[in-house]
């Protein structure tokens, strides 16, 4: 006999990232097509090929956090306790009503705290080990995100960090989904977070020839996915938080439930440390995947939002992947890369992507990918181009595929009232 698994809704979203501070008024540029790619302002960029980035401007973490406590947090822990605030304040969740040992924080993150590290290099270097910071450690490491939210929430549950590059906000909140649906969880603050905009980062992806150049000029054209004057990736910074329970849980304290996770799967290609395999074997097999734990057809999917980096190696790939899955269906669904507007998040992404799922499956509505332009014979399918559109969305799919070969994917549908705790 197939064993239940509870059901797993989402109760409280959160973000900040180059298209708002709050996820209404991020989804509010969405759907206008505003792209949050600018001139990159972080530092000096005369030396560098890439001269663009998709920044938080004028973020103040005291807006939502207490000024002392974000005094030992590096930028991407402020971006990921400033995003769970808004997140469980949506949740209505407060002290007393959960359990404490039962909730927890399961977090992506892929660099940790890499201004930290440079800053305090030129410390070494030019005046010596006595010139380091004391709370340098503890600031860069990528655990600290998750080990800040658990303390800024009491949660003292299981708190974990999962680096899987590009998909670690999809993992992470693929392993909260697991902890919950086996019944190790009732509550989990889960999503990514990630600020990769700094002077080592982007010298090494630059090294590695994997960022737009061609439209420095242009900074809202570059992230063009699935576009054939693609050129590289846009980086980008920010988090999303979702606050995910067993649906349980949720419909015994009242909660407003905005959605429902219903699949989860991962893959890795063992292929190549940077770029996918070109057939798309291992991104098809973690779409399969999610779809069987969701238990739904081919047909019941309506949207995938793609992982979409608009490189060459990336679009062609999922494409193809997307095909060896849906088959003739791949041309029915409609797919976008919301990477043309909010620039590549990194670990950010995956949870950004499955707010905007979320939030599309709410509306009804499809995202655009921005910046279609140019038609590349091997991006064959429907990316919704530059205009998003209304439809129905039964069911939808994030993609996120990392260096290293990771592939993650998550399935989200609506919640139905009146259905069974349990699958």
């Amino acid at each position: 006999m197939e064993q239940k698994t509870r059901r797993v809704v989402v109760t409280g979203m959160g973000t900040v990232n180059p298209l708002g501070k709050r996820v209404e008024e991020f989804w509010a540029n969405i759907q206008k097509g505003v792209c949050g790619i600018g001139p990159l302002t972080k530092f000096d960029t005369t030396d560098y090929p890439a001269k663009i980035a998709g920044e938080v401007r004028d973020f103040d973490p005291s807006d939502l956090l207490d000024r002392k406590e974000t005094r030992s947090m590096a930028d991407f822990t402020k971006f990921a306790v400033y995003a769970a605030v808004q997140a469980m304040d949506q949740a209505g969740l407060q002290p007393g009503g959960y359990d404490p040992d039962r909730a927890g924080v399961y977090l992506g993150n892929g660099i940790g705290g890499f201004e930290v590290v440079e800053e305090n290099l030129y410390k070494l270097y030019e005046r010596g080990p006595h010139a380091v910071a004391p709370l340098t450690i503890p600031k860069l490491i990528s655990n600290e995100a998750a080990g800040n939210i658990a303390i800024h929430f009491g949660f003292q549950g299981p708190c974990k960090t999962t680096v899987t590059a590009c998909a670690s906000g999809t993992d992470a909140i693929g392993d909260a989904f697991n902890a919950i649906r086996f019944g190790l969880s009732d509550v989990a603050i889960s999503g990514g977070t990630e600020a990769a905009i700094t002077k080592l980062s982007v010298a090494g992806f630059c090294r590695i020839q994997a960022l737009a150049t061609k439209y420095n000029d242009t900074p809202e054209k570059a992230s063009r996915p699935f576009d054939k004057d693609r050129d590289g990736f846009v980086i980008g910074e920010g988090a999303g938080i979702l606050v995910l329970e067993s649906l349980e849980h949720a419909k015994k304290r009242g909660a407003t439930i905005l959605g429902e996770i219903a699949g989860y799967g991962m893959t890795c290609d063992a292929y190549h440390l940077t770029a996918p395999n070109p057939n798309g074997d291992g991104a098809a097999k973690a779409m399969r995947n999610a779809l069987q734990v969701a238990g739904k057809n081919l047909e019941d999917v309506d949207y995938i939002n793609a992982h979409g980096t608009s490189t060459s190696a990336n679009d062609s790939m999922e494409t193809k992947a997307i095909k060896q899955v849906f088959g003739d269906h791949a041309y029915k669904l409609k797919v976008s890369s919301t990477k043309s507007m909010t620039s590549h998040l990194v670990a950010a992404a995956g949870a950004v992507e499955a707010i905007v799922c979320l939030l599309a499956i709410r509306d009804q509505y499809f995202p655009c990918t921005i910046n279609q332009e140019t038609a590349d014979e091997e991006c064959d399918l429907d990316y919704v181009p530059n205009q998003g559109k209304n439809g129905l969305i039964r069911c939808a799919m994030s993609n996120s595929l990392g260096f290293g070969g990771h592939n993650g994917v998550l399935v989200f549908t609506r919640y139905e009232e009146g259905e069974s705790d349990e699958r």
